[in-house]
Protein backbone atom coordinates (compact mmCIF):
# COMPACT_ATOMS: atom_id res chain seq x y z
CA UNK A 1 0.00 0.00 0.00
CA UNK A 2 1.43 3.53 -1.22
CA UNK A 3 1.93 6.03 2.01
CA UNK A 4 1.62 9.88 1.29
CA UNK A 5 2.36 12.67 3.10
CA UNK A 6 0.98 16.42 3.47
CA UNK A 7 3.80 18.02 5.25
CA UNK A 8 3.19 21.40 6.24
CA UNK A 9 5.46 23.93 8.06
CA UNK A 10 5.45 27.54 9.42
CA UNK A 11 8.88 28.84 8.65
CA UNK A 12 10.91 31.25 11.09
CA UNK A 13 12.31 29.49 13.41
CA UNK A 14 11.00 26.58 12.23
CA UNK A 15 12.76 25.28 9.53
CA UNK A 16 14.30 28.79 8.83
CA UNK A 17 17.34 28.77 11.47
CA UNK A 18 16.86 32.28 12.53
CA UNK A 19 16.73 31.80 16.07
CA UNK A 20 19.41 31.79 19.06
CA UNK A 21 19.62 28.33 19.46
CA UNK A 22 21.82 26.13 16.97
CA UNK A 23 20.81 23.98 14.30
CA UNK A 24 22.26 20.57 13.78
CA UNK A 25 24.95 20.60 10.85
CA UNK A 26 22.73 18.21 8.69
CA UNK A 27 19.42 19.23 9.78
CA UNK A 28 18.71 21.20 6.26
CA UNK A 29 20.41 18.33 3.86
CA UNK A 30 17.96 16.10 5.41
CA UNK A 31 15.36 17.65 5.59
CA UNK A 32 15.72 18.51 2.04
CA UNK A 33 16.16 15.14 0.95
CA UNK A 34 12.90 13.80 2.37
CA UNK A 35 10.76 16.29 0.79
CA UNK A 36 12.35 15.74 -2.94
CA UNK A 37 10.27 12.43 -2.70
CA UNK A 38 7.47 12.29 -4.84
CA UNK A 39 4.75 10.76 -1.94
CA UNK A 40 5.37 14.13 0.28
CA UNK A 41 3.52 17.50 -0.34
CA UNK A 42 5.42 19.88 1.08
CA UNK A 43 3.52 23.01 2.01
CA UNK A 44 5.36 26.20 3.65
CA UNK A 45 2.72 28.30 5.81
CA UNK A 46 4.02 31.35 7.26
CA UNK A 47 2.99 34.75 7.68
CA UNK A 48 5.49 36.33 4.57
CA UNK A 49 4.65 37.45 1.32
CA UNK A 50 5.04 34.86 -1.20
CA UNK A 51 8.18 37.07 -2.37
CA UNK A 52 9.94 36.94 0.73
CA UNK A 53 8.86 32.71 0.72
CA UNK A 54 11.14 33.25 -2.37
CA UNK A 55 13.42 34.75 -1.32
CA UNK A 56 14.08 32.97 2.27
CA UNK A 57 14.21 29.51 0.01
CA UNK A 58 17.25 30.94 -2.35
CA UNK A 59 19.12 32.02 0.58
CA UNK A 60 18.77 29.30 3.26
CA UNK A 61 18.76 26.36 0.39
CA UNK A 62 14.83 25.24 1.61
CA UNK A 63 13.64 22.64 -0.67
CA UNK A 64 10.95 24.44 -3.04
CA UNK A 65 7.31 23.19 -1.83
CA UNK A 66 4.68 22.27 -3.14
CA UNK A 67 1.91 25.16 -2.10
CA UNK A 68 2.47 27.71 0.50
CA UNK A 69 -0.21 29.25 2.72
CA UNK A 70 1.55 33.29 2.82
CA UNK A 71 0.20 36.17 4.53
CA UNK A 72 -1.09 34.94 8.07
CA UNK A 73 -3.52 32.64 5.71
CA UNK A 74 -4.81 34.48 3.72
CA UNK A 75 -3.34 33.48 0.07
CA UNK A 76 -2.40 29.70 -0.79
CA UNK A 77 -0.33 29.43 -4.03
CA UNK A 78 0.61 26.31 -6.19
CA UNK A 79 3.58 25.54 -7.70
CA UNK A 80 2.22 24.60 -11.25
CA UNK A 81 3.34 25.01 -14.70
CA UNK A 82 6.87 25.94 -13.27
CA UNK A 83 5.22 28.99 -11.86
CA UNK A 84 3.09 30.38 -8.73
CA UNK A 85 -0.57 30.38 -9.25
CA UNK A 86 -3.34 31.46 -6.98
CA UNK A 87 -6.12 29.03 -5.72
CA UNK A 88 -8.75 31.53 -6.22
CA UNK A 89 -11.02 28.70 -4.76
CA UNK A 90 -9.44 29.61 -1.12
CA UNK A 91 -10.09 33.73 -2.51
CA UNK A 92 -13.38 32.96 -2.99
CA UNK A 93 -14.26 30.97 0.30
CA UNK A 94 -12.75 33.53 2.56
CA UNK A 95 -14.00 36.55 1.14
CA UNK A 96 -17.40 35.45 2.18
CA UNK A 97 -16.57 36.88 5.33
CA UNK A 98 -16.16 40.38 4.44
CA UNK A 99 -20.08 40.57 3.68
CA UNK A 100 -19.05 42.06 -0.24
CA UNK A 101 -16.94 44.86 0.92
CA UNK A 102 -13.39 45.38 -0.15
CA UNK A 103 -9.71 46.09 1.19
CA UNK A 104 -10.78 49.94 0.78
CA UNK A 105 -14.11 49.68 1.82
CA UNK A 106 -12.27 48.66 5.04
CA UNK A 107 -9.89 50.61 4.99
CA UNK A 108 -11.95 53.51 5.07
CA UNK A 109 -13.88 52.59 7.73
CA UNK A 110 -11.30 52.71 9.48
CA UNK A 111 -8.73 55.20 8.46
CA UNK A 112 -9.89 58.14 11.05
CA UNK A 113 -9.07 55.93 14.18
CA UNK A 114 -6.44 57.65 15.82
CA UNK A 115 -2.43 56.53 16.20
CA UNK A 116 -3.39 53.26 13.41
CA UNK A 117 -0.57 54.05 10.31
CA UNK A 118 -1.30 51.91 7.28
CA UNK A 119 1.37 49.55 6.71
CA UNK A 120 3.18 49.31 2.89
CA UNK A 121 1.22 48.31 0.37
CA UNK A 122 4.05 45.32 -0.01
CA UNK A 123 2.27 44.04 3.00
CA UNK A 124 -1.30 44.46 2.17
CA UNK A 125 -3.57 42.00 -0.12
CA UNK A 126 -7.38 41.46 -1.13
CA UNK A 127 -8.16 40.22 2.40
CA UNK A 128 -5.20 41.73 4.32
CA UNK A 129 -5.28 44.95 5.65
CA UNK A 130 -2.48 45.92 7.83
CA UNK A 131 -1.63 48.71 10.77
CA UNK A 132 1.07 49.67 12.55
CA UNK A 133 0.08 50.44 16.26
CA UNK A 134 2.68 52.22 18.73
CA UNK A 135 3.29 50.19 21.46
CA UNK A 136 2.95 52.78 23.93
CA UNK A 137 -0.85 53.21 23.24
CA UNK A 138 -3.68 50.93 24.91
CA UNK A 139 -4.14 48.31 22.66
CA UNK A 140 -7.01 46.67 23.74
CA UNK A 141 -8.99 50.52 23.53
CA UNK A 142 -7.82 50.35 19.49
CA UNK A 143 -8.69 46.61 18.92
CA UNK A 144 -12.00 47.03 20.54
CA UNK A 145 -12.84 50.26 18.05
CA UNK A 146 -12.05 48.25 15.00
CA UNK A 147 -13.85 45.14 16.02
CA UNK A 148 -16.99 47.12 16.57
CA UNK A 149 -16.80 49.15 13.44
CA UNK A 150 -16.51 45.45 11.48
CA UNK A 151 -19.18 44.33 13.22
CA UNK A 152 -21.66 46.77 12.75
CA UNK A 153 -21.51 46.72 9.07
CA UNK A 154 -21.62 42.73 9.11
CA UNK A 155 -18.16 41.94 8.41
CA UNK A 156 -16.28 38.43 10.43
CA UNK A 157 -12.95 39.30 10.64
CA UNK A 158 -10.27 38.40 12.80
CA UNK A 159 -8.36 41.40 14.68
CA UNK A 160 -4.73 40.05 14.59
CA UNK A 161 -2.16 41.83 17.20
CA UNK A 162 1.59 41.17 16.84
CA UNK A 163 4.77 42.84 17.33
CA UNK A 164 7.81 43.41 15.12
CA UNK A 165 10.78 42.27 17.35
CA UNK A 166 13.25 43.66 15.14
CA UNK A 167 11.56 47.48 14.82
CA UNK A 168 9.56 47.24 18.59
CA UNK A 169 6.74 48.30 16.94
CA UNK A 170 2.91 46.60 16.98
CA UNK A 171 1.44 45.18 14.44
CA UNK A 172 -2.54 45.45 13.81
CA UNK A 173 -3.65 42.65 10.65
CA UNK A 174 -7.35 42.71 9.65
CA UNK A 175 -8.50 39.18 7.88
CA UNK A 176 -11.54 37.78 7.10
CA UNK A 177 -12.42 35.22 10.14
CA UNK A 178 -11.85 32.19 8.63
CA UNK A 179 -8.14 33.17 7.40
CA UNK A 180 -6.02 31.24 9.70
CA UNK A 181 -3.49 29.06 9.07
CA UNK A 182 -5.74 26.20 10.72
CA UNK A 183 -8.77 26.43 8.40
CA UNK A 184 -5.98 26.88 4.96
CA UNK A 185 -4.40 23.15 6.27
CA UNK A 186 -8.06 22.08 6.79
CA UNK A 187 -8.53 23.72 2.92
CA UNK A 188 -5.55 22.35 1.01
CA UNK A 189 -6.01 18.54 3.20
CA UNK A 190 -9.77 18.57 1.90
CA UNK A 191 -8.60 19.96 -1.70
CA UNK A 192 -5.66 17.41 -2.73
CA UNK A 193 -7.60 14.15 -0.29
CA UNK A 194 -5.27 13.72 2.38
CA UNK A 195 -6.96 11.52 5.33
CA UNK A 196 -6.03 13.05 9.14
CA UNK A 197 -3.38 10.74 9.63
CA UNK A 198 -1.50 11.88 6.55
CA UNK A 199 -1.15 15.34 7.91
CA UNK A 200 1.63 16.61 9.68
CA UNK A 201 2.07 20.46 10.84
CA UNK A 202 5.10 22.13 12.39
CA UNK A 203 5.22 25.01 14.01
CA UNK A 204 7.29 27.27 17.02
CA UNK A 205 5.04 29.90 17.88
CA UNK A 206 2.16 31.97 19.32
CA UNK A 207 0.85 32.58 15.79
CA UNK A 208 0.98 28.47 14.87
CA UNK A 209 -1.04 27.74 18.12
CA UNK A 210 -4.59 27.11 16.89
CA UNK A 211 -2.96 24.48 14.42
CA UNK A 212 -0.76 23.15 17.47
CA UNK A 213 -3.86 22.96 19.65
CA UNK A 214 -6.43 21.58 16.50
CA UNK A 215 -6.62 17.41 16.15
CA UNK A 216 -4.21 18.27 13.25
CA UNK A 217 -0.93 16.05 14.23
CA UNK A 218 1.59 18.42 15.07
CA UNK A 219 5.32 19.10 16.09
CA UNK A 220 6.80 21.99 18.37
CA UNK A 221 10.29 21.99 17.18
CA UNK A 222 12.72 21.91 20.20
CA UNK A 223 14.12 25.54 19.90
CA UNK A 224 10.59 27.32 20.76
CA UNK A 225 9.94 28.70 24.39
CA UNK A 226 8.79 26.72 27.17
CA UNK A 227 6.14 28.86 27.47
CA UNK A 228 5.02 28.18 23.85
CA UNK A 229 5.50 24.50 24.55
CA UNK A 230 3.47 24.51 28.19
CA UNK A 231 0.69 26.29 26.99
CA UNK A 232 0.61 23.85 23.60
CA UNK A 233 0.54 20.63 25.87
CA UNK A 234 -2.19 22.40 28.17
CA UNK A 235 -4.55 23.50 25.01
CA UNK A 236 -4.46 19.87 23.68
CA UNK A 237 -5.48 18.28 26.79
CA UNK A 238 -7.85 20.44 27.33
CA UNK A 239 -9.96 20.20 23.62
CA UNK A 240 -9.19 16.43 24.46
CA UNK A 241 -6.80 14.92 21.70
CA UNK A 242 -3.21 14.90 23.78
CA UNK A 243 -1.74 12.48 21.04
CA UNK A 244 -2.01 14.96 18.84
CA UNK A 245 1.01 17.02 19.98
CA UNK A 246 4.62 16.27 20.02
CA UNK A 247 7.27 18.17 21.35
CA UNK A 248 10.59 17.66 19.97
CA UNK A 249 13.75 16.34 22.10
CA UNK A 250 17.52 16.82 21.91
CA UNK A 251 18.86 13.94 21.25
CA UNK A 252 16.42 12.56 19.06
CA UNK A 253 15.31 9.53 17.62
CA UNK A 254 17.27 10.68 14.05
CA UNK A 255 20.00 11.47 15.92
CA UNK A 256 20.05 15.41 15.81
CA UNK A 257 19.57 18.36 18.33
CA UNK A 258 15.66 18.48 16.92
CA UNK A 259 15.68 22.14 16.49
CA UNK A 260 14.41 23.46 13.27
CA UNK A 261 14.34 21.43 10.74
CA UNK A 262 15.88 18.52 12.99
CA UNK A 263 12.21 19.04 14.68
CA UNK A 264 9.92 18.72 11.86
CA UNK A 265 12.09 15.33 10.23
CA UNK A 266 11.24 14.16 14.49
CA UNK A 267 7.55 14.72 13.78
CA UNK A 268 7.42 13.21 10.98
CA UNK A 269 9.42 9.92 12.29
CA UNK A 270 6.82 10.02 15.30
CA UNK A 271 3.92 10.20 13.50
CA UNK A 272 4.14 8.28 9.84
CA UNK A 273 6.05 5.37 10.77
CA UNK A 274 6.24 4.61 7.11
CA UNK A 275 8.10 7.08 6.47
CA UNK A 276 11.26 5.71 8.59
CA UNK A 277 13.13 4.34 6.30
CA UNK A 278 13.26 7.59 3.92
CA UNK A 279 14.21 9.60 6.64
CA UNK A 280 17.07 7.37 8.45
CA UNK A 281 19.00 6.98 5.08
CA UNK A 282 21.47 9.53 5.47
CA UNK A 283 24.02 8.53 2.31
CA UNK A 284 22.43 10.34 -0.20
CA UNK A 285 23.44 14.48 -0.57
Amino acid sequence: MSIKLLLCTDMDRTVIPNGMQAEHPDARRRFRKFCQSENVCLVYVTGRHRQLVEKAIRTYSLPQPDYIISDVGTKIFQFKEKRWQEVQSWCDEIDQDWNGKSHTDLKALLNDIKDLQLQEFSKQNTHKLSFYLPLYLNKDLVIKEVQQRLQKVGVNASVMWSIDELTNVGLLDVLPEHATKLHAIEFLQGRLGYTDNEVVFAGDSGNDMPVLASPIQSVVVNNASDEIKAMAQQLVVENGHPQSLYIAINPGPLGMNGNYSAGVLQGVWHYAEGFRPQLEARDNS
